[in-house]
């Protein structure tokens, strides 16, 4: 089994949903009293808020690779950034760890790819449904078409996962509006829906819909194991 090193705490919420999915997921494969060798560092997520909206994207590099080195050093293997939007960051935090990073987006696609989807409604903070960190790379290595809702609702979700989910604050008029925003793009011809925020699967989940809904805390957690288990 390899160590897993968790690059956490954007937010803790979703930090604690990756460190109960891969523990949950450890004891099922492997039985009996078993759990996954983890090593976690939690960031202050105000720290990485006031950071990205100022937009100094090269300080929160450094401070990622900071804490990726300190994983390796306490003994990880395979470095996990459990924040979709952080994944902005995640090819460049790698290289400078020089340990295998498991990139959110690949995780992600992999499933989508199973599921024969080929066109996805996504979700997420204005960073992940509006820079080509995310878009891009779905389309260009993975073939697929990806559709964001408008910037009016765009900036509504985002609203939603800063001000309401990352607190631990579940709305059911928010859950009403992010199902109707899904609804409207579903309407159009998408196939399924990307949850790309980590704190989204607090709110929505499988069986609010009728078509797949791609978790990326839970698939990201589960290839995670996967990779640490040598499957």
């Amino acid at each position: 089994m390899k160590t897993i090193g968790l690059i956490g705490g954007m937010s803790w919420e979703s930090t604690l949903e990756y460190y109960r999915t891969i523990n949950e997921a450890f004891r099922k494969k492997l039985g009996e009293n078993h759990s996954g060798e983890m090593v976690i560092y939690s960031f202050n997520f105000q720290d990485i808020v006031e950071l990205q909206n100022k937009g100094e994207w090269n300080e929160l590099e450094d401070m990622l690779v900071g804490a990726g080195r300190g994983l390796k050093y306490s003994g990880a293997e395979l470095l996990l950034i459990c924040a979709n939007t952080m994944n902005k960051l995640a090819e460049r935090v790698e290289k400078k760890v020089d340990l295998p990073l498991l990139h959110i987006v690949d995780a992600t696609a992999e499933v989508i790819e199973k599921e024969e989807v080929s066109e996805v409604i996504l979700l997420g903070t204005k960073y992940v449904m509006e820079e080509d960190f995310y878009k891009m790379r779905l389309e260009r290595k993975y073939g697929l078409k990806v559709v964001v809702p408008s910037k009016d609702h765009r900036e509504k979700i985002h609203h939603i996962i800063y001000h309401e989910l990352c607190k631990g604050v579940l709305k059911e008029d928010s859950k009403k509006f992010l199902l109707d925003v899904i609804h409207v793009l579903k309407d159009r011809g998408s196939q399924g829906v990307i949850l790309g925020c980590t704190e989204l699967p607090m709110i929505v989940d499988q069986k609010d819909l009728d078509v797949p809904l791609f978790d990326t805390t839970k698939i990201h957690s589960l290839k995670a194991v996967d990779l640490a288990l040598d499957r």
